[in-house]
C-alpha cells in the first residue's frame, strides 16, 4: 500500500506499529476481534465517498443505485442470520442504536428497567452520567451473589415502577439470560421487551446461544465483538416498530450513514451465515470455559461464579491484591491485552476498579484452542503474582511472541 506511506508517512508508521502490536500480543479484550481481509477491503472501499441520507429507494441524494444494493444486501443477510422482521443497519455503533430505540419508543420521563452497570450492564442502560439518564427514568436491577438474575425481584421492580421498556443485555455479564422469563415479566405489566445482544451476537449467529429476536420486540447489537465485523451498530425489530425506529435513526439522531461500514457489515454477515461460523462460535465458548476453569484453579475469584459465553470477569484485587489498573498495565507490558472493569458493587473507583475483563473471540479467530488457553491462564497468573517483576513480564512477553508467531494474522499486509 504505497500511497499512504508517500503522502503521510507518520500515519503509515503508526499503523505499521499497530499492525505489529496486534500480530504480537494476545488480544483478550472481549469486545475486540480480528476481522477478515474481505471486511477490511470493504471498509476501505469507494463506498466511503458516497452520501446516502435516507434508506434504500428513498434517498435525499442522487447516485445511490449501487449503494442501495449494498445496504439492501446487508439488511437481507441480517434478517436471514437472525430471523428478524425488520433490520436497520445504519447505527454508527451500539450506543446510538440504543439511543435510537429509546427515542423511537419512549417519551421523556418514561421508565426503563435495565441492568446495573457494576453488575454487568452497559452505560446506555441507565448510568446516571449518560445523556439518556437525563431524559428517561432508569431503574436498575442487580445480580444475585451466585451470579444469577432473580426474576421474582425483577418482577417486583417492574410492578413497582411500571417501566415502558424491560431491557435485558449486558456489557460484562458472563451468564445466560432467561429470555422467556424477562418476556413474562414485561407482558405482565404491558412493557416492551428489548435485548442488547452486542457482546453475544456472534454466539447467537453461530447457534451456540439462544436467539432473542423471535421473543423480544426490539434487539440491538454492535456488529464487531463476537460477530467479527466492522465497528458499527444494528437494530432488529418487529415490523410494528419499524417506521418509528427508522425515523429515530434518520433523521432523528444521524445524518448520512457510513456506507463503507455498511458494506463491511454485509461481508461480515455473509461470513457469519457460513456453516464454519458455528464451529468458530462453539470454539469461542470452549476456550472461555477452559480459561475460566484454569484461572479458578489458580486461585482467581470469578465474578458471577462462571462463564456461559465468551467472557470472564475476575476480581484481581481479591485474588492477587492487585487493582484493575495495575493488573491491566502489567499484563499489557507482558503482551497480554485486557481491560480493567468494575465487579458487582465494587468499592474501588471506576478508573482503578477491582476487576479485569477478558474474553476469547480474538484468540479463537487466530485459531487458538484449549491448549493455548491453559498457557494464557498460566501467563496471567505468573504476571499478576508479581506485577512489578520486569523479568517475569519480559519472559512472558517472549513466550507470547512465540505463541503468536504460530498463529499469524494479516500476513503480507503492509502500510509502507
Amino acid at each position: 500500500m504505497p500511497y499512504l506511506s508517500k503522502t503521510d508517512p507518520a500515519i503509515a508508521d503508526y499503523l505499521t506499529k499497530e499492525l505489529k502490536r496486534q500480530q504480537e500480543v494476545l488480544e483478550l479484550i472481549p469486545s475486540e476481534n480480528i476481522v477478515s481481509r474481505a471486511v477490511l477491503e470493504a471498509l476501505g472501499s469507494v463506498a466511503t465517498n458516497k452520501y446516502s441520507e435516507g434508506y434504500p429507494g428513498r434517498r435525499y441524494y442522487g447516485g445511490n443505485l449501487e449503494i442501495d444494493k449494498i445496504e439492501s444486501a446487508a439488511i437481507e443477510r441480517a434478517k436471514q442470520l437472525y430471523g428478524a422482521e425488520h433490520v436497520n443497519v445504519q447505527p454508527l455503533s451500539g450506543a446510538p442504536a440504543n439511543m435510537a430505540v429509546y427515542a423511537a419508543l419512549l417519551e421523556p420521563g418514561d421508565t426503563v428497567l435495565g441492568m446495573d452497570l457494576s453488575h454487568g450492564g452497559h452505560l446506555t442502560h441507565g448510568h446516571p452520567m449518560t445523556v439518556m439518564a437525563k431524559i428517561y427514568n432508569f431503574v436498575r436491577y442487580k445480580t444475585e451473589p451466585d451470579g444469577t438474575i432473580d426474576l421474582d425481584k425483577l418482577r417486583a421492580l417492574a410492578v413497582a415502577h411500571k417501566p415502558k421498556i424491560v431491557l435485558a443485555g449486558f456489557s460484562s455479564y458472563t451468564r445466560t439470560i432467561d429470555y422467556a422469563g424477562f418476556k413474562s415479566v414485561a407482558d405482565e405489566i404491558g412493557a416492551i421487551t428489548m435485548m442488547d445482544m452486542a457482546h453475544i451476537a456472534g454466539l447467537i449467529a453461530g447457534k451456540q446461544l439462544e436467539n432473542p429476536v423471535s421473543l423480544f420486540d426490539v434487539v440491538t447489537t454492535t456488529t464487531h465483538k463476537t460477530l467479527r465485523g466492522p465497528r458499527g451498530g444494528m437494530i432488529l425489530a418487529r415490523e410494528q416498530y419499524a417506521k418509528a425506529i427508522d425515523k429515530a435513526v434518520f433523521p432523528g439522531l444521524q445524518g448520512g450513514p457510513h456506507e463503507n461500514v455498511i458494506a463491511a457489515k454485509a461481508v461480515a454477515f455473509q461470513e457469519a451465515l457460513h456453516p464454519s461460523f458455528a464451529e468458530y462460535a462453539l470454539q469461542i465458548m470452549k476456550n472461555a470455559s477452559v480459561l475460566c476453569d484454569e484461572l479458578r484453579n489458580k486461585g482467581f475469584t470469578i465474578a458471577f461464579g462462571a462463564t456461559e459465553n465468551h467472557m470472564i470477569l475476575f476480581d484481581a484485587f481479591a485474588s492477587k491484591g492487585v487493582g484493575g489498573k495495575k493488573a491491566e498495565r502489567a499484563l499489557d507490558e507482558a503482551g497480554i491485552t485486557v481491560n480493567k472493569n468494575v465487579i458487582p458493587d465494587d468499592t474501588r473507583p471506576p478508573l482503578d476498579p477491582s476487576g479485569v475483563r477478558i474474553g476469547t473471540p480474538a484468540l479463537t479467530t487466530r485459531g487458538m484452542k484449549e491448549a493455548e488457553m491453559r498457557f494464557v491462564a498460566d501467563a496471567i497468573d505468573r504476571v499478576l503474582n508479581d506485577p512489578d517483576n520486569d523479568t517475569v513480564k519480559q519472559t512472558v512477553r517472549e513466550e507470547v511472541r512465540a505463541l503468536c508467531a504460530r498463529f499469524p494474522i494479516y500476513s503480507g499486509l503492509s502500510y509502507v
